[in-house]
């Protein structure tokens, strides 16, 4: 009986045990969710905050003075140099792989033994003044050699001669005004334009329209001038006998002029070089403001429309055709012996290889060459992108790794066309479409000093204002504050006070062919000028032999804060978008986004009288926006509710949230720019820098009033609607619930 009751309890003891461990073992399951979502999040952000304090504006100064000691122009060896020196460091940074990955593309450069310049000629046909051939060199840069002077590259060769027709900045506006409004034809004359407004690109396609034989390039000081300042090196404002350089091709996405669409390898077909893509067919030069002024001193002919077309040289502004009084005999000549030639280039690719989805992609990519020195472009950029590397890099020496592969990229002949992100693209198009969550761009860190700029897709927005608001601001009068606040309150949205204002992605950067033809999510972040008062254009010096360390170190950012801000945000970018378990997209902001650009371009369409009277509705545009809107909301109530323990589950909708950018690609792309797929974004044709929303409709509606069949015309405008309302309602329904 003892024995039996013994037993019994024993019975009893292991019930109440094994009770005990399933209500513990219930309980513990239930809320390990809770649990361990909270530590992780505390984990997640405390490595964010480690990376962002690792970034030290005294290594992002140290980087910059040492990249910008010498040239570095795409194609000459003191660039692959950098690349060799820039690989060797992500290499003892510890990336898992570091590699130079090289192309051979058509690039462009001045004939060493018969310079360009531009000549007056008299009567006679003798010259009696010619443009200087180089800027003299900066204080401490006497000895340097291997500076390119200034020119454009892929400038068609020539000597044109001829009279003189000032075109104010070479916009089709300006063209319009000077043929249909005062009479005067360009056929056959060179014409002179000033930098400025536009993608200096546009300004020779423009003059080439109007029939112009050659186009003379300069900067103004009213565009690369600011008040009160000194031109360097006693201020940062453009001295007189500087010149911008610039490449002039017309790509349009196409990457290398010779291989369009493809890699630029060895076994490519080429084009020939007449055949190539975007090339000028008429000469090109750039020069300084004082050899301008002497250019357009005697201008003759008609005076200029009004004070827009006037700049602050000491001249009239007269646009001729050709001079006046007894220099009307008088003839301008252009000498312009630039040469084409492949060449090989080396972009520099790291690799830190993602831990749980190491087939998903986040790129970090700036490029390397420059024109001269590169001290602001694209330098403050390229020391940046070796910061934040390093900075990655001692993240993992401690143990960590992403969540998702993060691409680091060092590009090489951005300025020649884009040419090493392109191409490298290309190569990688297939496997770029199928796993890249996002591409954030690495391009200088600063055009002003006034506040933060961001270009992005809106996916994007919500990310930067999350970050930005736990990123100290470097501004005077902020120090207590986030970068969040200064931005904000320097530049709200002119469509929302109550946020800073964020800009469509054009072009003019590596980002292009990420975004605009392989629909990979893009950003970029810079510091840039005070959009309201400073009216100059870019920074003065841009693309000079002045565009030093010292311009930097003395005037822009002499603590290298600014920079250090934008490293950390970039970076910021790159670490949430590799490592939160949920890619941190929001489509509810493309939504709103579709619904403002909709209503934009359809108020853009209401200012033609015709649109009534050939029937155009954009009744199924704005039907496909509440559509997107509707299944936008849903996919987020949804993303609210998914198991985050469940990998396939989380997959499934992260991969909804990387291809939804995918969703807006058109693979037969706009009308005339195959390579700009992107149906909501694209380059303006008008200027490549700027971003135009519905560029299929806005680009079918300019100026249509002139066009000989207005019928056919308003039928085009009615394709490109239908376009763009199939695509966001097919880009809706990749945002459906996916059965498991």
């Amino acid at each position: 009986m003892a024995k039996s009751r013994g037993h019994l309890y024993l019975w009893m003891c292991l019930a109440a045990a094994l009770a005990s461990f399933l209500t513990g073992f219930m309980v513990g399951w239930f809320i390990k969710p809770l649990g361990k979502s909270a530590t992780t999040l505390r984990y997640h952000q405390s490595v964010r905050w480690n990376l962002v304090s690792e970034m030290k504006a005294e290594n992002i100064k140290s980087f910059l003075r040492s990249f910008t000691k010498l040239p570095h122009l795409a194609g000459t060896e003191q660039n692959l140099l950098l690349a060799k020196e820039i690989q060797t460091q992500w290499k003892k940074f510890g990336l898992d792989s570091a590699k130079l990955v090289h192309y051979d593309v058509l690039l462009s450069y001045p004939n060493e033994s018969n310079a360009n310049y531009i000549s007056i000629l008299d009567e006679q046909g003798i010259e009696v003044f010619k443009t200087s051939y180089l800027e003299p060199p900066p204080d401490g840069y006497e000895n340097v050699t291997n500076i390119v002077p200034p020119y454009n590259a892929f400038s068609a060769q020539g000597m044109p001669e001829g009279d003189l027709v000032y075109v104010n900045y070479a916009r089709i506006e300006d063209f319009f005004k000077l043929e249909r409004e005062m009479g005067i034809n360009c056929t056959g004359k060179i014409v002179i334009a000033r930098y400025g407004k536009i993608f200096r690109g546009n300004k020779v396609k423009n003059a080439m329209s109007a029939g112009a034989i050659g186009i003379i390039l300069y900067s103004d000081p009213a565009d690369y001038s600011a008040p009160e300042v000194q031109p360097y090196p006693k201020g940062w404002n453009l001295p007189g006998s500087a010149a911008q350089r610039g490449n002039v091709l017309n790509l349009n996405g196409a990457g290398d002029p010779l291989t369009p669409g493809y890699p630029a390898k060895e076994y490519t077909f080429r084009l020939d070089v007449e055949e190539g893509v975007g090339m000028p067919q008429i000469p090109v030069h750039p020069i300084g403001y004082n050899d301008a002024e002497i250019l357009l001193r005697h201008m003759g002919g008609a005076a200029s429309p009004d004070d827009s077309w006037k700049g602050s040289l000491n001249v009239d502004y007269s646009v001729g055709p050709g001079f006046t009084g007894h220099n009307s005999f008088r003839k301008v000549k252009m000498h312009i012996h630039n040469i084409n030639k492949i060449t090989r280039i080396y972009n520099v690719i790291g690799i830190i290889r993602g831990s749980v989805e190491p087939d998903r992609y986040v790129i970090l990519g700036g490029h390397r060459d420059s024109w001269v020195f590169g001290g602001v472009d694209p330098t403050t950029g390229t020391a940046v992108l070796q910061e934040i590397v390093q900075s990655f890099g001692k993240l993992m020496s401690r143990g960590w790794r992403p969540r998702r592969t993060i691409i680091f990229a060092s590009w090489d002949a951005e300025e020649f066309g884009l040419l090493g992100s392109t191409e490298w693209a290309e190569e990688n198009a297939k496997t770029l479409q199928e796993r890249s969550i996002a591409y954030i761009n690495s391009d200088s860190s600063i055009e002003g000093n006034y506040t933060l700029r961001v270009d992005c897709t809106p996916l994007l927005y919500q990310l930067v204002y999350k970050l930005t608001k736990e990123l100290s601001s470097p501004d005077n009068g902020f120090e207590s504050k986030s970068l969040y606040e200064s931005w904000l309150e320097k530049d709200p949205s002119s469509e929302n006070e109550n946020l800073p204002r964020i800009n469509k992605l054009g072009s003019g950067s590596d980002f292009e062919v990420y975004f605009q033809r392989l629909g990979i999510a893009s950003g970029r972040a810079r510091y840039t000028k005070n959009r309201k008062t400073d009216k100059y254009s870019s920074y003065p010096v841009y693309h000079t032999v002045y565009e030093t360390f010292e311009l930097v170190e003395n005037f822009y950012d002499p603590t290298f804060k600014k920079q250090l801000s934008v490293a950390q945000l970039r970076g910021a970018l790159v670490y949430e978008l590799a490592d939160s378990q949920i890619i941190p997209f929001n489509i509810q902001d493309y939504a709103k986004a579709l619904k403002n650009y909709a209503t934009s371009i359809y108020n853009i369409s209401k200012k033609h009288d015709q649109v009534k009277d050939h029937g155009v509705s954009f009744d199924s545009l704005f039907s496909a926006v509440k559509n997107f809107s509707e299944a936008a909301s849903d996919f987020h109530r949804r993303l609210t509710e998914v198991d985050l323990n469940n990998p396939i589950a989380v997959r499934i909708m992260n991969d909804q949230l990387m291809l939804v950018e995918r969703a807006f690609i058109d693979p037969l792309g706009l009308p005339g720019r195959k390579f700009y797929r992107h149906i909501i974004f694209a380059p303006s044709r008008h200027n490549k820098y700027a971003g135009e929303s519905f560029p299929g409709i806005y680009d079918a509606m300019f100026d249509i009033e002139n066009k000989a069949d207005p019928c056919s015309a308003w039928r085009e405008v009615k394709k490109h609607i239908s376009v763009a309302a199939f695509t966001i309602q097919a880009a809706a329904g990749t945002l459906k619930e996916v059965l498991l």
